[in-house]
């Protein structure tokens, strides 16, 4: 770990959250496909740019994925975590600021009105009132896309496509269950619009299904699904 790479993990989970806020405010008018398309392609561009300096993980539920699978030491995994979560919170303060809330008579005419203003929270139709069931499946969804991570660009299947696998994966799962939970796919994107928001009530449902799909990726890819030598 260098300063370097704490850094890039932090530029780059700010980019992150702030594309990925941005596109789920505009999203009552864009539908389901802005945060999609959003996130799947700023990843695969972050990853080109950043991956020789931190391993592009952006995301505190990826770097315990690789910790548990032992692709990253402890120290620089807490310091990944970390800075991972100050981007994203970072983020989400800066466009609320940027964009002035619910006070924005321009941005609610946009969006269609103040039933339709959110702060970009990783939130669906199950989060409120079965907000386990949100949480399982967002365990899921760490869970594939750590497998894209591990066998794309951790064991080099990929190659230089690994970028393109990742973030295809990621929009896929967003079109996929978006509607029905946010499809948060990273606790850093999870907390920064939940702090602005004021509203916490999900957030440990959703870091413990995050992290717990998390560490059931790193366990399998790390232990089981390690390329043979040769």
């Amino acid at each position: 770990m260098t300063p370097k790479a704490l850094v890039a993990e932090l530029i780059g989970t700010f980019t992150l959250c702030f594309v990925g806020i941005a596109s789920g405010i505009v999203a009552p008018q864009f539908g389901i496909a802005a945060p999609a398309f959003a996130h799947g392609l700023i990843v695969t561009g972050l990853i080109f740019t950043y991956i020789h300096i931190s391993g592009a993980h952006f995301n505190p539920a990826v770097t315990v994925g690789l910790l548990v699978g032992r692709k990253i030491e402890p120290i620089p995994a807490i310091a990944y975590i970390l800075t991972q979560f100050v981007g994203g919170v970072i983020a989400a303060y800066l466009i609320v600021f940027l964009i002035g809330g619910a006070d924005n008579a321009l941005m609610l005419e946009f969006v269609g009105g103040a039933e339709n203003f959110n702060f970009g929270q990783t939130v669906g139709f199950l989060t409120e009132n079965h907000v386990w069931k949100a949480a399982v499946i967002e365990g899921i969804l760490i869970f594939l896309l750590l497998t894209t991570i591990y066998q794309s660009a951790v064991y080099e299947k990929a190659g230089i496509n690994a970028a393109i696998s990742i973030g295809l994966t990621l929009a896929a799962l967003i079109f996929a269950t978006g509607a029905m939970t946010g499809a948060s796919i990273n606790p850093a994107r999870t907390l920064g619009p939940a702090l602005a928001a004021g509203d916490l009530s999900y957030l440990i449902p959703y870091f413990v299904g995050l992290f717990g799909g998390a560490i059931v990726a790193g366990a399998v890819h790390g232990y089981f699904f390690v390329p043979e030598e040769g």
